[in-house]
C-alpha cells in the first residue's frame, strides 16, 4: 500500500469518525423537519403548534407546518406512523386522534403506544361547563339542581360527535345522573355561536381566549372548569371539584409524537428544545393566554405516561355511551 492509499483511507476512516462524532453530539437534524397537524389550518391545533414551530428555528432547526385532516384526526397520525422513524416527521398529536379515535373506532390504522414515541405534551387544553346567561344558575350546584328539575328538557351543544366536549359533557351527565340532550355541531365556533345567541342554553367549552373574552364580557357564563386546579388565564373560575363533583376531570393535550423505533437520542434532543423554549416566559404567556396552560413535565417518558392515563380515563366513559365512530 502506497503513502496515497494510507492517506486515502485514514481521511476515510477520519470522516466515518467525524460522522459518528458529529451524531453523538447532536447535530440533527441536518434538513427541515416536518410538523404534521392531522386536523385542517385554524384550530387549536393550530394555534398550538405553529408558535412550537417557529420558535424551534432558534433552538432545533427549520420545522415546516403540515396540515392532514381528516377521519377526527387519524389520516395525519396514521401518516406519521408510517413515515421513516428518523426524527425528520412528527406528529401534533391529541385526544382526539390519540385516545377517542382508537376507543371509539372499531378499525385504526395505528395503535396509539406501540405505533409512536412519545416526545413531549405542550399543552393542556381545559374545558368548562358553560351556559347562557339567561339561564338561571350562577354556579355548577345550581346547574345540576336545574338540569334534574328539567329532566329532559335541557339541551348542549358540542363540536360534534366524539369530541372532548361532547365526551366532557357526557361524563358529566354520568356523575349527577341529569338527562340533558345533545345537539352536536360541526366544529366549536358555529356551538360557541348558538350559546352567544341564545339558541342553545349550555355548551363544554374548550377554554380559549375567546371564550374568556365572552366570558367576561358577559355574553356567556362559565361556571366551573374540568382542570384539577384552577387556570393560571381565569383564577376567578372555580373547578368541578371545588364544587362536589371529585371525578369531573377533563382536559385535552396537545404534544408531539414520532414514529415507533425514532432514536432515544433524538427524541430527548426534541424534547429537550422544547423544554428550553417553555423556559421563556414570554413564550409561556403566549399559550396562558389563550387558554392553553403548559404541561409542567414535558419529558418523554411523562408523555408516554400521559396518554396511558388518558386512554384508562375515556374508554369506560366511551364505552357507557356507545360511541362508535365507523
Amino acid at each position: 500500500m502506497n503513502r496515497r492509499d494510507i492517506l486515502s483511507m485514514s481521511l476515510a476512516l477520519a470522516g466515518q469518525a467525524f460522522t459518528r462524532s458529529a451524531f453523538a453530539q447532536g447535530k440533527y437534524p441536518d434538513h427541515p423537519i416536518r410538523l404534521v397537524i392531522p386536523f385542517p389550518p385554524g384550530g387549536v391545533y393550530d394555534a398550538v403548534g405553529r408558535p412550537w414551530a417557529d420558535k424551534m428555528k432558534s433552538l432545533l432547526g427549520t420545522v415546516i407546518v403540515e396540515n392532514q385532516g381528516g377521519a377526527g384526526g387519524s389520516l395525519g397520525a396514521a401518516a406519521v406512523a408510517r413515515a421513516q422513524p428518523d426524527g425528520y416527521t412528527i406528529l401534533l398529536g391529541g385526544g382526539g386522534p390519540l385516545v377517542v379515535n382508537p376507543i371509539a373506532a372499531s378499525r385504526t390504522p395505528y395503535d396509539p403506544l406501540k405505533d409512536f414515541e412519545a416526545i413531549s405534551i405542550l399543552t393542556v387544553t381545559t374545558l368548562a361547563i358553560t351556559v347562557h346567561p339567561s339561564l338561571p344558575v350562577h354556579n355548577l350546584r345550581e346547574l345540576i339542581d336545574y338540569a334534574r328539575s328539567n329532566s329532559g328538557k335541557l339541551s348542549y351543544g358540542s363540536a360534534g360527535v366524539g369530541t372532548f366536549n361532547h365526551l366532557t359533557a357526557e361524563l358529566f351527565k354520568s356523575l349527577t345522573g341529569t338527562n340533558i340532550v345533545h345537539v352536536p355541531y360541526r366544529g366549536a365556533g358555529p356551538a360557541i355561536s348558538d350559546l352567544v345567541g341564545g339558541q342553545i342554553p349550555m355548551i363544554t367549552a374548550n377554554v380559549t381566549g375567546q371564550v374568556i373574552e365572552l366570558h367576561q364580557t358577559g355574553k356567556l357564563r362559565m361556571l366551573a372548569v374540568t382542570s384539577p386546579k384552577r387556570l393560571i388565564g381565569v383564577p376567578e373560575i372555580p373547578t368541578a371539584i371545588e364544587a362536589g363533583l371529585p371525578g369531573m376531570i377533563s382536559q385535552n393535550f396537545i404534544g408531539l409524537f414520532a414514529p415507533a423505533r425514532t432514536p432515544r437520542a433524538i427524541v430527548e434532543q426534541v424534547s429537550q428544545a422544547t423544554r428550553t423554549a417553555f423556559e421563556e416566559r414570554e413564550f409561556q404567556q403566549l399559550y396562558i393566554a389563550a387558554g392553553n396552560e403548559p404541561y409542567p413535565d414535558m419529558s418523554p417518558d411523562a408523555a408516554r405516561r400521559y396518554v396511558e392515563e388518558e386512554l384508562a380515563r375515556w374508554a369506560p366513559v366511551i364505552k357507557a355511551i356507545g360511541l362508535k365512530l365507523d
